[in-house]
């Protein structure tokens, strides 16, 4: 367990090498002590900051949401970061791509919620019955972190790697799509790069938002109406470089494109 005085400075490193585009090596190396806790507090200190100043929480994004990633770090469980609306960005606005460090891009089927989630009993129940819709999307990911050399305090003190976030047009009532069965394919200046399915996430995207649900809420946070939840990717990440042309195409579900310069 960190101090909170180290906790402060870690997140001022971060926002620093954010701002600057200059990445940091990883917090984990200079304090292994670090622990979830503190990698999360870390996080919110920064979230805390942005708000203060104006920004405005749209939501959520799960990650480590699939088994090969969550084996690759060592845990049994996702993590989870915040979706601010300066973080958003859209389809027919190319993205500057050297305002980030280590870009990547990841296919995912956003949810929007119409209702309040519970939070310590949430159930996927519980889920359905509160998505308004579900939306295809691409997030945007990236790391203040030298050369992705990330372990799991480090992803999750960093916003669990998010960066920004799109989503396309379609809106698909839970009632008319079976959330476990879509495919995805990504495709970067017309060549097909990623394929990939919804159950890719923890076997149903719904599990990774209810699992969310029961999560945040140790941490003071509930999932709200109005709230974008992104429960992971479906297909492996992407690196960005300037001049690319995403487009995501989910089965049943429309498509989103996302453009770099």
């Amino acid at each position: 367990m960190l101090p909170p005085a180290t906790r402060e400075a870690l997140a001022a490193d971060l926002a620093q090498a954010e701002r600057s585009r200059q990445p940091i090596p990883p917090l984990t190396a200079a304090h292994p002590e670090i622990d979830v806790v503190d990698a999360y507090e870390i996080q919110l200190i920064n979230i805390r900051q942005r708000v203060a100043a104006g920004a405005r929480v749209l939501g959520h994004k799960v990650g480590l949401s699939s088994l090969a990633m969550q084996q690759m770090m060592g845990v049994d469980e996702p993590d989870y970061g915040h979706l601010l609306d300066d973080m958003q960005v859209f389809e027919d606005t190319p993205v500057q791509a050297a305002k980030y460090l280590y870009p990547r891009v990841e296919v995912e089927v956003g949810f929007i919620l119409a209702a309040d989630l519970p939070g310590a009993e949430c159930t996927e129940h519980d889920v359905l019955e509160a998505t308004a819709a579900f939306a295809p999307a691409i997030e945007l990911i990236d790391t203040r972190i030298t050369d992705w050399t990330i372990a799991l305090c480090d992803t999750i003190a960093d916003n669990a790697s998010s960066a920004g976030f799109v989503l396309g047009e379609a809106r698909v009532a839970p009632a008319d799509i079976d959330i476990t069965g879509i495919e995805a394919v990504l495709s970067r200046n017309g060549e097909v790069v990623a394929k990939g399915r919804s159950d890719a996430v923890l076997g149903n995207p719904v599990t990774a938002v209810a699992w969310l649900a029961r999560k945040v809420e140790s941490f003071g946070v509930r999932l709200k109406a109005g709230d974008i939840v992104l429960p992971g990717s479906c297909t492996r990440a992407i690196d960005v470089r300037p001049g690319d042309h995403f487009v995501a195409e989910f089965g049943g579900l429309g498509s989103v494109r996302l453009t770099f310069k």
